[in-house]
């Protein structure tokens, strides 16, 4: 689901103003955040087209605004398009996998900049091929380490007690720079004895 702002989707928008005074929808809920309460609504408007021309794709537009309950102050907004129909029983888990979207990219994007892969340096390298080469290699390390993580016990397990994600890329930096392993599990093997590590209950 993409974001979809009045400054990029011009057609839409003008759509959508018309459209809005007599056939869409909204949802209000008032939520508790632990420290005040807010208020959640959720604006709906179905089939819109996305550009000019009679055969635009016609898509559905949704937006979520937060307000302080208390003194009407924006804490977030934003909308999005689809083309899953939208409705008041699906709108809310629609707007939760838009902010996930952005929390994934963002959080993900901030895993490779600043704990180790150094995304940001492959770009100066290279009059051809080598910046995307580089690139490719950090996220297939970003990959096999998220899959490590998600299936492999004593790789989380080596990963909870070093903590950081660069403090375990220095570490595999020094061992494999003076000490030669069979294989992947052979290192992960050490490392979890050298940390000793109790092994995790069935």
């Amino acid at each position: 689901m993409p974001v979809c702002k009045p400054e990029s989707h011009t057609t839409l928008y003008q759509a959508l103003d018309s459209k809005l005074a007599t056939d869409s929808q909204s949802l209000t809920i008032r939520q508790w955040n632990g420290t005040h309460r807010e208020v959640w609504t959720y604006r709906v408007c179905n089939q819109l087209p996305l550009r000019l021309g009679d055969d635009a794709l016609l898509v559905n537009w949704f937006e979520l605004h937060i307000r302080h309950a208390d003194t009407g102050q924006t804490i977030y907004h934003n909308a999005w398009i689809t083309d899953l129909p939208i409705q008041d029983q699906n709108v809310v888990e629609l707007a939760d996998c838009g902010r996930a979207r952005w929390k994934v990219e963002n959080e993900g994007n901030n895993v490779l900049k600043t704990k180790g892969y150094h995304l940001e340096h492959n770009f100066g390298h290279g009059n051809q091929f080598l910046a995307m080469t580089l690139l490719t290699l950090n996220l297939m390390a970003f990959l096999l380490h998220t899959l490590s993580h998600l299936a492999n016990t004593t790789y989380r397990r080596i990963r909870e007690a070093l903590g950081r994600r660069d403090t375990f890329f220095n570490d595999l930096r020094a061992l494999t720079r003076y000490l030669i392993f069979d294989s992947w599990s052979h290192l992960l093997q050490f490392m979890f004895m050298q940390l000793e590590l109790k092994p995790a209950p069935d």
